[in-house]
């Protein structure tokens, strides 16, 4: 892949955090490398299409584009129309509303069903409303256990970065190991 042989794959599964695309974890590798074990060592049945055998991580240069930010205050309004138009849509026609739920014995909610369908709901707003569409989605998530009693910070906290535009992605690369040589006093 890194040899520009083959390109990387969107995720379409419909409990994605932040709708279809490719997944990036910002500034955390080795929060990814955690994860990308973590799915390796699920059932084939929740993780179909995109096991994962050999857990690694690439680095990635991105240019966001336009980018659906909910790291910004203003775009969360989004979010609850987006659910508003979703709720709405399905009574219409009967649909259950999707519900996001915790995978196994974990209390954090990682099947993000009802999430990704008001995420694409907003998605296909925009395409219908023939608005320009957003090449990427970023979000933040509390997971994990509280690193101590009342903590906000819990240990698995990261931002998401879904890229729906591949134009978005520039480049993709190895990091580099940590020098411990050059932290030495």
């Amino acid at each position: 892949m890194l040899h520009g042989k083959t390109s990387l794959k969107d995720s379409k599964n419909k409990y994605d955090w932040l709708g279809n695309g490719v997944y990036f974890w910002d500034n955390s590798p080795s929060r990814a490398l955690e994860f990308a074990t973590f799915l390796s060592k699920l059932p084939n049945k929740h993780n179909r299409s995109n096991q994962v055998t050999s857990p690694a991580v690439i680095g990635a240069v991105l240019d966001m584009g336009h980018c659906l930010d909910l790291l910004d205050y203003k775009n969360l309004e989004l979010l609850k129309d987006g659910y508003d138009l979703m709720s709405t849509s399905y009574g219409h026609v009967g649909k259950i509303i999707p519900q996001n739920k915790p995978l196994k014995d974990n209390a954090d909610l990682i099947l993000r069903e009802l999430d990704c369908a008001v995420i694409e709901t907003i998605h296909q707003f925009r395409k219908d409303s023939r608005l320009p569409p957003y090449d990427s989605v970023r979000g933040v998530f509390w997971e994990g256990k509280e690193l101590y009693p009342d903590a906000g910070f819990r240990e698995k906290n990261h931002i998401q970065i879904c890229i729906r535009n591949p134009n978005c992605i520039k480049g993709y690369f190895l990091p580099q190991k940590f020098n411990d040589k050059f932290n030495k006093v």
